[in-house]
Order: structure tokens, then C-alpha cells, then sequence
């Protein structure tokens, strides 16, 4: 299959694995992750997996998901700045 994931999808994945990655940073400053930390490392391999297949036919889709895991609030902001770039910039 070499097929890119639609874009619309590679959005709305995207936001969805930023969220999940907020909701991680939370719970580790409220020190609460070690409560589920088996889970959240199984979320972090299915994750990993995806990714590592995604990069097959779309790397830019797979460094995102990628980023918006690691590094949920850089990856937020860097899409709210690109959302408020003018067309054409």
C-alpha cells in the first residue's frame, strides 16, 4: 500500500495524539502518571507503531505524530501559528 493518509485524517490524528500527549504532561505534573504509567507506555508503543508505518508512505505525517506525542504544546503551537500565517505566506 503506498498510499498518503488523507489530510483531513492526518489532522484531526494529529490533534488527537497532541491531546492524549497534553493529557499525559498533565497527569506527570500532577504526579499522577505513575498511577497508570503501564498504560500510557502501551499507548506510547501503539503509538510508536503507528508512526513507524505511517513514515513508510507519508514521513511528514509520521514526524507530527511523533511531535504532537513528545512535545504536545510545541506542536500545538506550531499549528495555531501556522493557522494564523495569511494564505499565501
Amino acid at each position: 500500500m503506498s498510499d498518503k493518509v488523507p489530510a483531513e485524517i492526518a489532522v484531526i490524528l494529529t490533534e488527537f495524539v497532541e491531546k492524549v500527549g497534553l493529557l499525559r504532561r498533565d497527569m506527570q505534573q500532577k504526579k499522577e502518571l505513575e498511577k497508570y504509567e503501564a498504560r500510557m507506555q502501551r499507548i506510547e508503543q501503539k503509538l510508536s507503531a503507528l508512526a513507524e508505518r505511517v513514515s513508510e508512505d507519508d514521513p511528514d505525517l509520521a514526524k507530527a505524530i511523533r511531535t504532537a506525542w513528545q512535545m504536545p504544546a510545541r506542536s500545538l503551537a506550531f499549528r495555531n501559528a501556522a493557522h494564523q500565517k495569511p494564505d499565501g505566506g
